[in-house]
């Protein structure tokens, strides 16, 4: 009863592999770094059409793709891990809403980020101005993701869940962490709290170190 996850280290399979981490469920990474180049791209499409990580391989054979979509899969395959507000809590709605939010208003942005030519071919000043507006487009939809949340221990209140892990993760990429500290504050303090909890020390060190560029 395994899981296969295909991914990339500081990848968006790092979510996925903590969540799995901590729910206690045996699983196994297979690489494919599709951040560094077009074969490791075309090397993923048999599994997900889209050549991109993470996919999810379940013990059943099934295969899920989107990171979001992985995670709540995750939380309603494993409740008792405790990892999301069940339907009916009062935090379900808030929960679902900023989930969407990192996937669709920042994660969707590095497709375009990672690799400008995509979209304006070789142009180096196009390339260049995509950078800088997308990672200013990031850095405002942390805000209004500060804007818009009162959190406590965790974005949701005190228990811990999936959201906390993937904003951890999405927020150590470009701006990076300093310019996310500056334009969401107490979520810095949440994603500080994920950090460092004991139970992912040795996971975050093999997996997603924190340290150099990822502290901006």
């Amino acid at each position: 009863m395994t899981y296969i996850v295909y991914g990339a280290l500081g990848s968006g399979s790092i979510p996925v592999e903590a969540a799995l981490t901590l729910i206690g469920a045996p699983y196994r990474v297979e690489e494919f770094v599709t951040y560094a180049s077009e074969a490791e791209r075309a090397r993923i499409a048999p599994h997900n059409p889209m050549r991109q990580v993470p996919a999810l391989v379940t013990p059943e054979g099934e295969t899920i793709t989107e990171s979001a979509a992985i995670l709540l899969w995750l939380t309603e395959r494993h409740p008792e891990a405790g990892l999301a507000p069940p339907p009916g809590d009062p935090r379900r709605g808030r929960f679902l809403r900023w989930m969407a939010f990192i996937s669709a208003e920042i994660y969707a942005l590095y497709w375009v980020r990672d690799v400008p030519s995509r979209l304006v071919g070789d142009d180096a000043a196009a390339q260049t101005q995509i950078k800088l507006r997308t990672q200013e487009r990031i850095a405002a939809c942390w805000g209004v993701m500060e804007s818009q949340t009162d959190p406590g221990r965790f974005v949701l209140g005190a228990e811990l869940s999936v959201l906390d892990l993937y904003m951890a993760v999405v927020s150590r990429w470009r701006p990076l962490r300093r310019r996310f500290h500056e334009v969401a504050p107490r979520l810095g303090q949440v994603a500080r709290r994920v950090d460092a909890l004991p139970e992912l020390a040795e996971f975050w060190a093999r997996r997603f170190p924190f340290e150099g560029d990822y502290m901006g």
